[in-house]
């Protein structure tokens, strides 16, 4: 399985809730900046999964608009997604199939940790509106191998 991981872009900071932060305009050129770039690289055929929280979701649709991608909102991929979690939802796909998770951090460092058997979470930092590739031959601790890591200044 191709497993590709997408922070949300970068969003306002006030908001009446968390959950209900948006994009800021950097925000949503960032998002095309990496949906041009998934697009340069052939990134077609994929399944984005997105966290329920609004910054999250307005990533994934313009992601998913330029890629003319499936989106499918799911809410183990909130804030506090445990990597157990989303190993159990992740089995559910069929493993030929390319999957783009866009969410949230501590999680995404903390299920890239998982996969890569890093012992420490803390030596791995997904940024926002970065792009990381795991090639996934088993949903378990040390079952994927790191293709890439792109900030989206390097995009």
């Amino acid at each position: 399985m191709q497993l590709y991981f997408l922070r949300h872009a970068d969003a306002a900071t006030l908001a009446e809730t968390d959950d209900e932060r948006p994009i800021s305009a950097k925000g949503v050129e960032q998002a095309k900046k990496v949906a041009r770039f998934c697009e340069a690289r052939g990134v077609t055929g994929i399944r984005i999964l997105t966290s329920p929280l609004l910054r999250a979701r307005q990533t994934a649709e313009i992601v998913a608009k330029h890629l003319g991608a499936k989106m499918q909102e799911v809410p183990w991929l909130a804030c506090g997604m445990r990597p157990q979690e989303a190993l159990d939802r992740l089995r559910e796909i069929p493993r030929k199939e390319a999957v783009m998770l866009v969410g949230h951090e501590p999680d995404f460092s903390g299920l890239v940790s998982h996969l890569l058997a890093v012992p420490d979470a803390e030596h791995i930092e997904i940024r926002k509106a970065s792009l990381t590739l795991l090639n996934v031959d088993a949903l378990e601790p040390g079952g994927a191998r790191l293709d890439f890591l792109v900030p989206c200044r390097l995009m």
